[in-house]
């Protein structure tokens, strides 16, 4: 009792927690990079593909295959969002620079956020939640994390920085939900 207490005063999970495992993805929202509201409640009935990027990462290059599953699966009830997060000390400071770049530099066209913290005590409600309720495996652990969720907003599976997003690991497990 006195250890959960501690937790819920630490601010590690909700006083009531019976309530982050009732939530689901699409109870989450975010700023878009043009300070507009993302709301996933939008994309209800999708899967998304959730991948915390950054600008001037060794992985940056993994836009390009952003992209191509972007490119691939955007008229299948699937949807691809990026969330630009300095908390690896690689991203621009300011939602201009990282729009100019990624468009720019790949041609990116898919939903991105603001600049969102991912991890730690600042990250975005989304990230304390999916901690939360599923685990350490959805919390970045660099740029370029990939978290897919399921048409009913359950995460089903994560991808570490070192799986590219057109790789066939995950291309199959994005055609197994569709």
């Amino acid at each position: 009792m006195l250890y959960s207490l501690f937790l819920i005063f630490a601010g590690l999970f909700p006083s009531n927690t019976a309530d982050s495992y009732t939530l689901n993805a699409y109870d989450f929202s975010f700023k878009d990079i043009d300070g507009n509201d993302l709301k996933f409640k939008d994309y209800k009935g999708k899967v998304l593909l959730i991948v915390n990027v950054a600008s001037k990462c060794g992985f940056t290059g993994q836009y390009e295959g952003l992209q191509s599953v972007w490119d691939k699966y955007k008229d299948k009830d699937f949807v691809l969002i990026g969330i630009p997060s300095n908390d690896f000390y690689q991203e621009y400071k300011d939602e201009k620079d990282v729009k100019n770049f990624c468009e720019l530099t790949f041609g990116v066209n898919f939903p991105m956020t603001s600049i969102t913290a991912v991890r730690g005590s600042d990250a975005h409600e989304f990230y304390k939640w999916a901690k939360l309720t599923y685990g350490n495996k959805t919390v970045p652990k660099w740029n370029f994390h990939k978290i897919l969720i399921n048409r009913e907003g359950k995460i089903v599976d994560t991808f570490s920085s070192m799986t590219k997003p057109d790789s066939l690991k995950v291309t199959s497990k994005i055609d197994s939900l569709l």
